[in-house]
């Protein structure tokens, strides 16, 4: 079974990814993650993503097309990426998530992937 194990990251983080003195731990914490999922074999794709205030949001409106510049949710924590992972059950996933540096931080969400459909 996979699942996406999603980084939730606020303000404090996503600079920290880009800061001289703390950057090169932080990004060092996710890169041994990433080595340790590889290394198990459960590793199955993911990637970061850029800060929020790179976001477009688009939406169909009555046939039109509106776009906005930045994120659409305004919340404390964003999407800062994710890991696709295949493990036997939603525990096991669990247990890398826990792994995860941003579980410590602000947060990891972890969710069953839909499976292909039919015929595919």
């Amino acid at each position: 079974m996979q699942f996406a194990i999603i980084v939730l990251e606020n303000k404090q983080e996503f600079a920290a990814r880009t800061d001289s003195a703390k950057g090169p731990e932080y990004m060092g914490a996710y890169a041994a993650y990433s080595a340790a999922l590889a290394q198990a074999g459960v590793a199955r794709g993911g990637a970061g993503l850029m800060p929020p205030e790179t976001a477009t949001t688009i939406k169909i409106r009555g046939g039109r097309r509106d776009v906005k510049d930045g994120p659409f949710i305004d919340s404390k924590e964003q999407i800062g990426g994710f890991f696709l992972i295949e493990a036997p059950d939603m525990e096991a996933a669990l247990q890398w998530a826990e792994r995860c540096p941003a579980a410590a931080l602000s947060g990891v969400e972890v969710r069953p992937l839909l499976p292909p459909p039919p015929g595919r």
